[in-house]
């Protein structure tokens, strides 16, 4: 179970967003863990933003200033009541690809390819959220130890 306050994070997209809830943890990676991550419709977005806020009650809700982050904020603050803070994507997208490798490594002849040079075959919008959530924790530690 997380040890802290946990933060819903949403990685904006025009058609999708990868959403996930961390949350600060000794026993997670990094201390962190990750309660919930997935990939979600933009029409979808609301009506699961307000169900992971009723069942997990995040300090806050954080939204990437990527594409339609405007759009995703509103959605966002309509469905919880919650005012988004928009925190900086970047790199992410970098960080989210090698934490989604290392968690789900090539098989088969893919092993063989550098995975600079690979692309994962299915959306992992979700591992941007998980990032953009560890950071916005870190920093904010940082902030106040």
């Amino acid at each position: 179970m997380p040890d802290g306050p946990a933060v819903l994070a949403i990685d904006p997209g025009r058609e999708k967003c990868g959403v996930a809830v961390v949350a600060r943890s000794a026993a997670g990676v990094l201390g962190f863990e990750t309660a919930y991550h997935g990939v979600v419709r933009v029409d979808e977005l609301g009506a699961l933003v307000a169900e992971l806020v009723e069942r997990f009650s995040p300090a806050a809700v954080i939204v990437g200033n990527g594409t339609n982050s405007a759009e995703i904020a509103r959605i966002a603050r309509d469905a919880t009541r919650i005012e988004p803070v928009i925190v900086d994507e970047g790199f992410s997208t970098i960080a989210a690809r090698r934490r989604f490798f290392e968690e789900n490594p090539p098989r088969g002849w893919r092993k063989l390819v550098p995975l600079s040079l690979q692309t994962p075959g299915v959306a992992y919008d979700d591992y941007v959220a998980v990032i953009l959530a560890e950071q916005y924790l870190a920093a904010r530690e940082l902030k106040n130890p």
